[in-house]
């Protein structure tokens, strides 16, 4: 078999080798990336590195950096898909380190935050959301107010401090669930976790844990959430066990460890007291209704979203 160095002697003695060889290096040398570079390193590089690394050159300016070249993170032309080429010199010769392109950091930093929202039956697609896709209009002045008092926790929320949440009510498709998408967001911006649950299926699987002795490991997970939103509640069917047994608990450690709690509800807080108030049975209970609300109205500053239904 032919040695390596026998291969490259013997192709350095055809013509047409030569002439391809000639017209790759003047294309690298033309380049004004790789003249900056030997410019601002003329004191490190001599001609016979620059020979030697030719292979590394031609590899570099093949190469799109700070994606100039590439349309989007999935269609990168570069030999590792997200990451862009430097020159650096190492080893008496010109070599390449790779780096994360613009568009692999924020992706990567995109998905670093997504692991900080965690939701339970909650739409993924709002979890997407930010505070500049919240849909504003003058003639909806709580829409303005919601936005703001949001804002205003993200910048006021240290962990351990007592911060209120947000109890937003409104009629269906206001934009009360896309709301909280677009906090959990700002949060997990600054690195802070949050959870987002859809109550009525959460009370429906803490209904079933009951058989398989997995209820208080999930209220325990659930209630020492840094941030936790409840979303929907009111739209489930109330049993006093429920109200009592699951909804109580969380909300009173809540309370009494200063966690921030949002919620959203189509009702105000006097629709949500009465509908506390009836079990399933039709059993009449205001003094244990009173007390969900009680811990409901220390956790939360009550809001009107209001507008059109968007889900239409």
């Amino acid at each position: 078999m032919e040695k390596i160095n026998q291969t490259i002697k013997r192709l350095a003695g055809n013509e047409d080798f030569q002439k391809r060889y000639a017209l790759m290096r003047d294309k690298i040398m033309k380049s004004p990336e790789i003249n900056a570079f030997l410019s601002e390193h003329r004191d490190e590089v001599n001609d016979g590195m620059v020979e030697r690394s030719m292979g590394k050159l031609l590899e570099y300016t093949d190469q799109s950096k700070e994606c100039n070249r590439c349309p989007s993170l999935g269609g990168c032309i570069n030999y590792m898909q997200g990451y862009h080429p430097k020159l650096v010199i190492g080893r008496n010769a010109i070599d390449i380190h790779y780096d994360r392109c613009p568009r692999k950091v924020m992706e990567d930093e995109k998905r670093k935050n997504e692991k900080l929202i965690k939701s339970m039956y909650f739409p993924k697609d709002i979890l997407q959301v930010s505070f500049s896709d919240f849909d504003l209009k003058a003639d909806n002045p709580g829409r303005y107010t919601a936005l703001e008092k949001a804002g205003d926790f993200i910048a006021a929320y240290q962990s351990g401090e007592k911060v209120k949440g947000l109890y937003l009510f409104g009629e269906f498709g206001v934009g009360k669930s896309f709301l909280l998408g677009a906090i959990a967001n700002e949060l997990a911006a600054k690195k802070i976790s949050s959870m987002i649950v859809f109550v009525p299926e959460l009370l429906r699987e803490m209904k079933n844990s009951i058989a398989d002795s997995t209820l208080n490991g999930k209220i325990e997970t659930i209630k020492k959430q840094p941030i936790l939103m409840l979303d929907d509640i009111g739209a489930e069917t109330m049993s006093s066990w429920v109200r009592d047994e699951v909804l109580g608990p969380i909300l009173q450690y809540r309370m009494s460890e200063n966690l921030p709690t949002f919620f959203t509800s189509n009702f105000d807080f006097k629709g949500l007291e009465h509908h506390l108030t009836y079990s399933q049975r039709g059993e009449e209970e205001k003094m244990k209704a009173r007390r969900i609300m009680e811990r409901i109205r220390f956790l939360a500053e009550p809001i009107m979203l209001d507008g059109e239904n968007r889900r239409k």
